[in-house]
């Protein structure tokens, strides 16, 4: 795009490993509220991770086409960064609703933070990005606030530091494979 033309090459590369990232991430919430959905017996919740799922959709597409557009590629890694996510996300819905919102409900907190953190690592100029990872923003936002009109119960801060080393773990790794 013309606006990606003030983009140096380094900035562009940064800014699709990032985007990479994002993608791997939204590959991920995909399978977990798939497993979720899976493991969930009651029809409301169900529904409600159904629809969040489905809403992952756009980022993934969004994500993927503004990868394209800064000349990357998404992570070689996302069958199994998916199938893992899949079986985390069914072992969680096991425990029960409350429980499986609450993870569903961390898991949104922790992504809007990481969003932040990477606008706040994108060049300014790179206005089309910064406003896809906004608008992505705002959405976990309400995918966090449905869990909680659900239900969720909050999670032991033992889940939730691990949920955020294996979260780093994924970007890591995702953001140069």
């Amino acid at each position: 795009a013309e606006e990606d033309a003030s983009l140096g090459e380094a900035e562009r590369r940064h800014a699709a490993a990032l985007m990479r990232v994002n993608h791997c991430g939204e590959v991920c919430a995909q399978a977990l509220y798939q497993g979720q959905a899976l493991a969930s017996t009651n029809e409301p919740v169900k529904a409600a991770l159904e629809r969040a799922a489905r809403e992952e959709v756009d980022h993934l597409a969004w994500s993927e086409e503004r990868i394209r557009e800064l000349g990357g590629r998404t992570s070689l890694l996302n069958p199994l960064w998916y199938a893992g996510a899949l079986a985390v996300g069914y072992g969680a819905g096991r425990f029960g609703d409350a429980w499986n919102l609450g993870f569903l409900s961390e898991t949104e907190r922790q992504v809007e933070q990481h969003l932040q953190g990477h606008l706040d690592r994108l060049t300014p100029r790179d206005a089309r990005t910064r406003a896809l990872l906004e608008a992505m923003q705002r959405e976990e936002a309400g995918h966090a606030r449905m869990a909680q009109s659900l239900g969720a119960r909050e999670l032991p801060d033992v889940a939730k530091r691990a949920m955020r080393w294996t979260s780093r773990v994924m970007t890591t790794v995702s953001y140069w494979l």
